[in-house]
């Protein structure tokens, strides 16, 4: 049997643009807030919306926060990916589908524990608008795994008010697709699993926070006040925390007018030329982008390595070469 209690992988199967991102930033906060040491990572192929995409949890009482070469319990949301994520868990571990499409003939593993919940089924009978049931199915989701493993609902319910105080409507819908999935689970299968959390405390002094916004961190820190850049998985949200930092930090307390000047150029190429020209006029200044987007901007790094411009260039790698 693989997985532990505080000890486990969770990975999850998703298609790119679902929304799938605000339900594993949740599922990982949960756990962190129980006091369980935990990381994420996202795993961004170069693709576009549509296409398969996945994010794995490592969750560890020892606070052992690399990747671990196992899978304890897969999320298979994706039919695309369902042969490749049914091959990756772990034996004795646990695979969870959407049954609504039942799909017993291809979920079928002697060595794991295949459980088939009806999530489209559900989010279409309690949510009326599209784009609504699809967002929901994701949380839906965590709302099983919170049965399956033992994730505290009440933290759940904390982390959403939180993070909708502006919007307090969507908390509402939100603890509905929770409820449905935890009711589910625990109507249908043995809860909690071999492989669950179970509080260590609340992490008293620890922050739980990704690498882009460490990065956009350290360039408010590092005195940066001009940023320009083109959007592109999954370097985004560098950018979005640089700006979310600058409006709290970077504002003049008397005139309230900003200190700062973000810019979304037209292309990578113009992002590096922006970059390049502030910097020479005294400025400290970045660009975000990934692997595509580096090869784009070749000129103008060269330009500036010749001409001694000092800049930054963030490349946000995705998997693959």
């Amino acid at each position: 049997m693989t997985g532990s209690v505080n000890d486990f992988v969770v990975k999850i199967a998703t298609v790119n643009g679902t929304g799938s991102a605000s339900a594993n930033g949740l599922l990982m906060k949960a756990l962190f807030r129980m006091g369980v040491p935990v990381t994420g990572k996202n795993l961004f192929p170069s693709n576009i919306q549509g296409l398969p995409t996945w994010y794995e949890v490592r969750a560890n009482h020892k606070g052992y926060m690399s990747r671990s070469g196992r899978v304890d319990v897969m999320v298979a949301m994706n039919a695309q990916t369902y042969k490749q994520d049914l091959a990756e868990v772990s034996p004795g571990g646990f695979l969870i589908y959407d049954s609504t499409w039942p799909r017993g003939d291809v979920m079928k593993r002697d060595d794991i524990t295949v459980l088939g919940v009806p999530l489209a089924a559900m989010c279409n009978e309690h949510f009326k608008v599209a784009r609504v049931r699809i967002l929901m199915k994701n949380i839906a989701y965590v709302g099983v795994l919170s049965a399956l493993m033992g994730i505290d609902r009440e933290i759940l319910k904390t982390l959403l008010e939180e993070t909708f105080a502006k919007k307090p409507k969507l908390v509402d819908s939100n603890l509905e697709a929770i409820a449905l999935g935890y009711d589910y689970a625990m109507k249908h299968f043995s809860c909690p699993l071999p492989a669950r959390a179970e509080k260590m405390g609340d992490n008293s002094g620890h922050i739980i926070i990704d690498g882009n916004a460490a990065a956009a961190l350290g360039c408010l820190y590092a005195g940066a006040t001009v940023g320009a850049w083109y959007p592109i998985t999954p370097s985004t949200s560098l950018m979005d925390a640089f700006q979310a930092y600058c409006n709290q930090f970077r504002k003049d307390p008397e005139t309230g007018e900003n200190r700062f000047c973000i810019i979304q150029a037209e292309d990578e190429l113009a992002a590096a030329g922006m970059v390049l020209g502030a910097s020479w006029s005294g400025a400290r200044a970045f660009t975000p982008t990934s692997g595509p987007g580096i090869s784009l901007m070749s000129e103008f790094i060269g330009f500036a390595y010749y001409a001694e411009i000092p800049s930054v260039f963030f490349d946000i790698q995705r998997v693959g070469p």
